[in-house]
């Protein structure tokens, strides 16, 4: 095996796209991969100094989305540029914003599924950003994305991933197993 020195090289990494509204009331998304599942019903994103961070301390209401294979192109713009240097970045992506049902955030329906979030709590927080823990209060699903359940097809969405080595972008694959299950055969 070969040595490497400590790098950000957890994986995979979703590559989340988090809608807030800005001062005058505009829509603004940014690309945020450092993040993921906190509990049953929180996440977390690691942030640094962002339009989005201002926006959050004015309003502690957001929306996360999955970025896919059809979005990717907007996503990485959206976290190249800041609409504290570019306003109107939001027009450039083509993407249709909606007021979300139970939060004060824009919903991006250009995307299969969404999270809307509160704010529960900022650690770390210093004038570099800091680590957002968010309450999900709703989930919104395309309903072209869902199986014969009722419930969210992973796969159908074809949803991406961060690759933090090459610096890449991977999408998801085909479903490989049953989880909770297939270890049972080693019992």
């Amino acid at each position: 095996m070969k040595s490497f020195t400590p790098k950000p090289w957890v994986t995979p990494q979703p590559v989340l796209i988090i809608g807030t509204y800005n001062q005058d009331g505009k829509a603004n998304a940014m690309n945020a991969a450092w993040g993921g599942q906190w509990d049953t019903n929180e996440i977390f994103i690691s942030l640094g100094t962002h339009a989005t961070t201002d926006n959050l301390n004015a309003n502690n209401e957001f929306t996360v989305a999955f970025a896919t294979t059809s979005t990717h192109v907007a996503a990485d713009y959206v976290g190249l540029v800041s609409a504290k240097n570019n306003p109107d970045k939001l027009e450039r992506t083509g993407w249709n914003a909606v007021q979300a049902e139970k939060v004060n955030a824009p919903v991006f329906t250009d995307f299969p599924m969404t999270l809307e979030c509160r704010v529960k709590e900022k650690i770390n927080e210093s004038a570099s950003g800091y680590y957002l823990v968010g309450e999900i209060v709703n989930i919104l699903v395309d309903e072209k994305f869902l199986d014969e359940d009722g419930n969210p097809d992973i796969e159908k969405m074809q949803i991406i991933v961060f690759d933090p080595v090459h610096h890449g972008y991977i999408q998801l694959g085909k479903k490989v197993g049953q989880a909770f299950s297939d270890g049972k055969s080693l019992k």
